[in-house]
């Protein structure tokens, strides 16, 4: 794992764009094709703005969803299908994207989902990490062993809190228990991993993750185990690190 700090969540989040970006660009050279994982949330707002304007023949890149509510309509404002189509897919000329449709059958909708991630190899995945360091939506206790690509999750009050508390719902009450999402494993898969944090209260996740032993605890320190991550930081994300 590399880790770059800036000194704003706007450069921050250009320079994960930027990055991610050349990455795509060479998986494209090389492969003629790209596969690329897209996350959502508030921490991927520059970075997704950045990615959209960037250079990159997206006519031959296939992307995947991260993680969605089970039960939220497309019209929810809190829909991740909503935030990605609004942020990037209607912004850019992909090849293809695959949604998680969390109101489809949890169950048809995950093996539909495995069997198409299963035919991919996945070049550059774009995530976060949650304020209680999790991955996608795996909190802790995270399943570090499951192969399965795509799993039903529980959602702990500390994540339901975040959602609430960035504005995505108006009551805690209403943001959902379950979702669907990417597993630990799947997203090791991917070649390249570009996590973009921001934010003072990411502050003590980012560094529970990159400051204590790899943990389930801790979802998010299995990155430091894929060599091939890079974490970008803001100043107010990096505030309690050891300097590294």
């Amino acid at each position: 794992m590399k880790v770059f700090i800036h000194k704003s969540r706007v450069e921050m989040g250009q320079a994960a764009a930027r990055k991610g970006a050349e990455l795509i660009r060479k998986a494209i050279r090389e492969k003629g094709s790209a596969t690329i994982i897209v996350a959502t949330g508030a921490s991927q707002f520059e970075m997704l703005s950045e990615l959209t304007e960037t250079r990159v023949d997206w006519s031959r890149v296939t992307a995947f969803h991260l993680d969605e509510y089970i039960g939220i309509p497309l019209s929810h404002p809190a829909s991740f299908r909503k935030y990605l189509k609004e942020r990037f897919v209607d912004l850019i000329p992909l090849k293809e994207f695959h949604y998680i449709d969390g109101e489809a059958d949890t169950g048809t909708e995950r093996k539909r989902l495995n069997r198409l991630i299963e035919k991919q190899e996945v070049d550059v995945a774009f995530i976060g990490i949650g304020e209680n360091a999790h991955l996608a939506f795996n909190d802790p206790p995270a399943d570090f062993q499951t192969e399965e690509p795509y799993l039903t999750v529980n959602l702990d009050m500390a994540c339901r809190n975040q959602q609430y508390q960035e504005g995505w719902f108006p009551s805690i009450e209403e943001v959902p228990e379950t979702a669907i999402s990417m597993s630990v494993q799947q997203i090791l898969k991917s070649s390249q991993i570009i996590c973009t944090v921001p934010d003072k209260r990411k502050a003590e996740a980012v560094k529970y993750a990159l400051e204590n032993e790899v943990s389930p605890e801790y979802p998010a320190s299995i990155l430091k185990n894929h060599k091939q991550t890079l974490m970008f930081l803001d100043k107010e994300s990096s505030s309690l690190l050891r300097r590294i």
